[in-house]
């Protein structure tokens, strides 16, 4: 119990911004109509079926591991931009950066362009709870850097994006691809593993 009561008082600072983070997406993501299970107003831990309607409806789904990606990504990013900033103050950074993509993800902007560009036809956007648990993600990669040798977090993102890349054909890289100039070569290609109903 002292050991807790101890790591709670040198971590205050960041279990607070990170339950801050966590409130306001969820409170913005009600404000904006998400609800907080999906549509079908069910719990659930994992969904593996990217071309179902509970994809990014559970507390994780495939592209939950995009988010870790995030978190290894901003790490070094932050440490860049802003080095002199004590890593605490970079968390806080990435978790607002996080949060905020959180946001914009879910703005009808975002899912309709989702819809049009990518694989992801079927999107309508996340639960809150996802939404909530993909800032998680993004704090384990951010993290794992923190905790890693750099070479170590770069070797993390390859093994995570190649497997994704062969496990649904779509992964962090091809997303943004197709988010920002869809190539219709690489639509067609993720699109021939979907299965018919």
């Amino acid at each position: 119990m002292k050991n807790i009561k101890s790591f709670i008082k040198r971590n205050r600072f960041i279990i607070i911004s990170f339950l801050a983070v966590i409130l306001i997406v969820a409170f913005v993501e009600l404000g904006m109509g998400r609800s907080f299970f999906g549509p079908d107003g069910k719990f659930g831990w994992w969904d593996g079926n990217i071309w179902g309607n509970e994809n990014s409806q559970r507390v994780a789904d495939v592209y939950s591991f995009t988010h870790i990606i995030h978190g290894l990504v901003f790490y070094p990013f932050l440490w860049i931009v802003v080095r002199r900033f004590p890593a605490r103050y970079r968390f806080l950074a990435a978790l607002i950066l996080e949060g905020a993509w959180e946001i914009l993800e879910n703005s009808s902007f975002i899912i309709n362009r989702y819809r049009e560009a990518t694989i992801s036809q079927t999107y309508f956007g996340d639960s809150i709870l996802n939404s909530c648990s993909d800032v998680v993600m993004m704090s384990i990669g951010f993290l794992i850097a923190y905790r890693l040798r750099p070479w170590l977090s770069v070797l993390i993102v390859i093994c995570i994006e190649l497997v994704l890349l062969l496990w649904v054909r779509d992964n962090l890289s091809t997303n943004i691809i197709m988010l920002i100039h869809p190539i219709d070569a690489l639509k067609t290609w993720q699109s021939a593993i979907q299965p018919h109903f």
